[in-house]
């Protein structure tokens, strides 16, 4: 009798750690979600800082201008690169512009967005670049990294989030077949970062910047675009550049590519042609419409190249499913006539020189192309051991930009990249 006394015991002493396990076990899940950011006009006109040399940490678009290279640290600044060897690129210094997505170089006059802002900077000395004078509350919102921002005149006041990580913590059954739920914010599901680059027709004295640049400059203007606008900057005193005109242009607007006398923006839903040849007032020439999906573009010899890249429901792109290069004949810019659609895995960005193509492919790395005969463009190498978004390919030299950081390869032997160096990022805690 005692023994099966001591027995029940020991059972319900079981039982009852049983059932205290499987009511106090615990799950962390961690997800990356959005905190709030609100900015001052003051605080943003009192960033401007040139500071020593940083790290790439989450690098953004990039831009050549003769030997040095600038490369945008998202919402942060901009680095600057003395490229002057691209196998031993040398970063001399990092100015610090919040808000700043966008580049563009004429001559010694570097021009960037800083949130509402438009900037001149001189950089006729490299290592001691200095802002000039700015236009001020010209833009009033904007998409970067997968998040928007907005500018309220009537408080003066910029309204941003940022990237942030999250844990929570919730008690679950200890039993085995449980399957832990994921949590996930709906923000970190999509980016807007799809970059890419072509040497194109730059004005001269200008740099080259990548097609989704979303700023160029052409006879002696900036143009920059909008989600659903082209706003022109006089740059006839180029230290002090004027706002000239805003010119509509329906909402979905992505990138801004010059080729000869013609503008061609990238949009979620087809390919613009602006006549440019009164480079005060573009006039619209023609579109050419497409499933709706995230579209960089480069022109050369009349022959547009146009990525399309589906994503998710939550993307400003849309949700088509359209992995794929489009080949567009632009020798009659009024009437373009798409030739023949390639397909891709996930592209971003992309560049020509001399029908050599050059498209990342996010995740999937970098693509080479022979694009002699556009009806019959043949892939050369595939390179799939980093995360890219933009390419410049310039003078023998690509120059490549991703989460991984920047990449430079010679590819005068255009069936065999050399790489010549690399810039890694250095995560944040």
């Amino acid at each position: 009798m005692k023994k099966t006394l001591l027995r029940a015991i020991h059972f319900i002493a079981l039982l009852i750690a049983f059932v205290s396990c499987k009511d106090h076990c615990q799950e962390t899940n961690t997800y990356r979600g959005t905190e709030s950011v609100l900015i001052s006009l003051n605080e943003l006109r009192n960033s401007v800082k040139a500071l020593p040399a940083q790290d790439l940490v989450n690098p953004g678009k990039i831009y050549v201008k003769d030997n040095y290279l600038f490369i945008n640290e998202i919402k942060k600044g901009f680095h600057v690169i003395d490229n002057s060897n691209p196998a031993s690129p040398k970063a001399i210094a990092f100015i610090q512009v919040l808000g700043n997505i966008d580049i563009a170089v004429q001559d010694n006059i570097l021009y960037a967005d800083s949130y509402t802002d438009f900037v001149a900077f001189d950089i006729s000395n490299p290592a001691a670049i200095k802002e000039v004078s700015r236009v001020n509350e010209v833009f009033t919102y904007g998409v970067a990294d997968g998040i928007s921002w907005s500018y309220n005149a009537n408080n003066q006041t910029i309204y941003d989030y940022k990237w942030k990580w999250y844990s929570t913590t919730q008690e679950v059954s200890c039993d085995p077949s449980y399957y832990p739920i994921a949590y996930y914010n709906s923000w970190s599901l999509y980016s807007s970062l799809s970059s890419s680059s072509s040497t194109g027709s730059a004005a001269k004295g200008a740099g080259v910047g990548g097609s989704t640049a979303r700023f160029t400059i052409a006879n002696n203007h900036l143009y920059a675009v909008t989600q659903d606008e082209m706003k022109l900057f006089s740059l006839a005193n180029p230290e002090k550049p004027t706002k000239d005109a805003s010119i509509k242009l329906g909402f979905g607007i992505e990138t801004i590519f010059p080729y000869k006398n013609k503008l061609f923006l990238g949009t979620t839903t087809g390919m613009q042609i602006w006549n440019n040849e009164n480079p005060s007032n573009p006039t619209f020439l023609s579109r050419l419409d497409h499933v709706r999906a995230c579209d960089p573009v480069v022109v050369e010899d009349d022959i547009a190249y146009v990525t399309l890249r589906s994503v998710n429901n939550f993307s400003r792109c849309g949700a088509a499913v359209a992995n794929q290069l489009d080949v567009i004949n632009v020798s009659n810019p009024a009437t373009p006539v798409l030739l023949k659609s390639y397909p891709m895995d996930s592209p971003y960005g992309l560049g020509i020189d001399n029908k050599k193509l050059f498209i990342c492919e996010g995740k999937g790395g970098l693509k080479t192309f022979n694009a002699t005969n556009s009806m019959d463009i043949k892939q050369i190498q595939h390179f799939t051991d980093m995360n890219t978004y933009d390419v410049i390919p310039l003078n023998g030299t690509l120059m490549l930009i991703g989460k991984d950081g920047l990449y430079q390869y010679d590819y005068k032997d255009a069936n065999n990249l050399k790489l010549l160096s690399k810039i890694l990022v250095k995560r944040e805690n």
